[in-house]
């Protein structure tokens, strides 16, 4: 089995070999033995190029859950604790990858040199157990009760815009003023109803919830940050994804009397799983790195480690999500 996953990994009965120290004519027996046990043609072998047969694709989805479980009972042993080691696999939303956790990872492999993390950069909707995905790293709670989540950090919110916006519109005076022309936001589409999402404020008592006027919406942070950049409307994002352009004068900060509330972080894994020692101290990096950002409170009458309930998403199951770009309404904390 591990032949035959290392040969569609590199596509080459040559390098599966040299990965695995193995001859060439060693492996290619493995691969021919587990077909003729299976009594099916997992691979289509040519001079050139190996090929996976639809059998081999979907043999090959349930091979790596069970030598990620098998990898898993053997870190579980004694002494495996302390040097955690072996492949773990991630989904984190694209913006939080580029700026945060992928500039933080020579620190976690200097700490961890035998963990090989294979990230999914994304914000799609994932199906832990079918995906073979360890843990995700999503915005908002969870209502999934087949998952576990644990929150890792509050993402302070700011609403701005590019100078090249305020010249040729001018500089909003209330929220409000969005609402209509010749006003804008970039608006960000909610996963879970396609619409827009509205903005939520509020200043002493005055709270405001209401959609925007909006020439562009978006489902992604990345393009809703070079949407503002470029001047096509007002933006609300996560602060750590704008301090270079506020500090650079790229983007201009609106609206600092008014207060946001901060969008929270949570790392989710399934509850069905046995956490082995690699996830865990993954889990625990990426504890570590978010809350520089932005310190975690524990949810009201929740523990600070792990909390189930609320929307978020990462499975199939109920996801609701406002990726970066945009304030969830009012009861509706699912957000990047």
């Amino acid at each position: 089995m591990q032949a035959f996953v290392k040969v569609v990994e590199t596509g080459s009965f040559t390098k599966a070999a040299e990965a695995l120290q193995l001859s060439k004519a060693t492996v290619s027996q493995l691969v021919q033995q587990l077909e003729a046990h299976l009594r099916v043609k997992l691979l289509q072998r040519t001079t050139r190029q190996v090929k996976v047969t639809a059998d081999g694709a979907a043999y090959h989805e349930s091979a790596l859950r069970l030598l990620a479980d098998m990898d898993d009972a053997e870190t579980s042993l004694a002494g495996a604790a302390a040097t955690p080691r072996g492949r773990v696999r991630v989904d984190v939303p694209s913006p939080v990858a580029r700026l945060i956790l992928v500039p933080a990872l020579p620190g976690f492999h200097a700490r961890y040199p035998d963990i090989q993390i294979h990230m999914g950069v994304s914000d799609r909707r994932v199906d832990l157990v079918a995906d073979g995905v360890d843990c995700v790293l999503r915005g908002g709670l969870l209502t999934d009760s087949s998952l576990v989540a644990r929150r890792v950090a509050e993402l302070p919110m700011v609403v701005c815009a590019a100078p090249a916006y305020l010249q040729r519109v001018g500089k909003p005076e209330h929220p409000l003023a969005l609402a209509s022309a010749p006003h804008s936001v970039v608006g960000f589409l909610s996963a879970h109803t396609g619409r827009v999402l509205p903005m939520t404020m509020r200043r002493d008592a005055e709270q405001i919830h209401a959609p925007m006027r909006h020439a562009l919406a978006v489902d992604d942070g990345n393009a809703c940050l070079a949407a503002g950049l470029i001047g096509l409307g007002v933006i609300c994002v996560p602060r750590y994804m704008v301090e270079a352009h506020l500090a650079t004068g790229e983007l201009l900060l609106l609206f600092e009397d008014w207060q946001l509330e901060p969008l929270p972080m949570v790392v989710a894994f399934p509850s069905s799983r046995h956490l082995s020692a690699k996830v865990r101290v993954v889990v625990e990096w990426i504890a570590e790195v978010m809350g520089q950002h932005g310190a975690a409170r524990p949810a009201p009458g929740k523990s600070p480690c792990c909390a189930r309930p609320h929307p978020l998403g990462s499975s199939r199951a109920g996801r609701r999500r406002t990726p970066p770009g945009t304030l969830a309404p009012a009861g509706d904390s699912a957000r990047r």
